[in-house]
């Protein structure tokens, strides 16, 4: 039986993630941490944050933006985003030819466990700099019949709850076999600097409502405040208090939008003191008033 050619396989996998994705965006699956996606219209650029996770797309395209860095990746092709970065997100899709992939969330256990069992990989190296965090990848054979037989036991309720978790453990054994082994290997290296931002960064997504110093966050990587502030902005190429600003406005967003906060109680509950500063600080980065969400939201429903 010869094997498909990239876009019959591609068609395959969009067959498969099709019935999985019953409305536009992220839909959860049968299997925690796995989400069929899809968009049938274009998304202009907007700052978004994944979690640490891999996201494989089977039709379609998203350009990401990170800092100086712009990130294409199409159909037959997967991100690995190895930190939660906040970065600039366009969507290209259209009701003719829509967008579909599935993200796999990265659990850091699974990954250490996973790398432990393998043992040094000669033909690996982990960077001794701090790797980029978030890489793309081309679907090799092994990743992409890994991706299949992950989605097809979430169309059965038993298969998936037998034997999800194990299918997702084979996407991620694949992910470490893959060209971008070394990024997720940093990730549990424990002894280097990008575990340790990781670290911080969880800790930092916990209890962004705080007030933070970078010293507080340095303690946390068991880090300098001088080579934490380094590594950290090498890492997501943001100061550690750009980052808490932005996930303090992303988090907002989602308040303002999912919850129907007023602008007053969504600035408090993300850490402002001042309800003025939060408004200033949205608008520039959103490029919209806070209030104008709920109003964005009533359109669009």
């Amino acid at each position: 039986m010869s094997p498909l050619s990239h876009s019959d396989a591609n068609a395959e996998l969009v067959s498969l993630i099709k019935p999985l994705a019953p409305r536009p965006g992220f839909v959860d699956t049968r299997v925690p941490g796995v989400q069929a996606m899809s968009w049938e219209y274009y998304v202009a650029s907007s700052p978004q944050i994944y979690e640490p996770s891999l996201v494989i797309i089977a039709q379609g395209s998203k350009l990401a933006r990170l800092g100086p860095r712009t990130l294409e990746y199409g159909a037959g092709h997967y991100l690995v985003q190895a930190l939660s970065v906040p970065f600039m997100c366009e969507t290209f899709a259209t009701a003719e030819a829509p967008m579909y992939g599935v993200a796999v969330s990265i659990d850091r256990a699974l990954l250490g466990e996973l790398v432990q069992t393998m043992g040094e990989a000669p033909n690996v190296k982990v960077k001794a700099q701090t790797p980029e965090s978030m890489t793309s990848a081309e679907l090799d054979a092994p990743m992409r019949e890994s991706v299949e037989r992950l989605l097809r036991c979430l169309h059965d309720p038993l298969d998936a709850q037998v034997m999800g978790q194990a299918r997702v453990r084979e996407v991620v054994y694949a992910a470490l076999r893959g060209p971008q082994a070394g990024v997720l290997r940093a990730l549990v290296e424990q002894t280097g600097h990008f575990a340790r931002i990781a670290a911080a960064l969880h800790y930092l997504r916990d209890h962004y409502d705080e007030a933070l110093s970078v010293e507080d966050l340095a303690r946390c990587a068991n880090m300098s405040a001088s080579t934490f502030h380094e590594h950290f902005k090498r890492s997501t190429l943001l100061s550690p208090v750009q980052y808490l600003k932005r996930v303090r406005l992303l988090k907002a967003q989602q308040m303002l939008i999912g919850e129907g906060m007023g602008v007053a109680q969504v600035a408090h509950k993300v850490g402002y003191q001042s309800t003025s500063q939060f408004s200033r600080e949205y608008k520039r980065y959103f490029e919209r008033n806070p209030g104008e969400e709920g109003e964005r939201l009533k359109i669009s429903a």
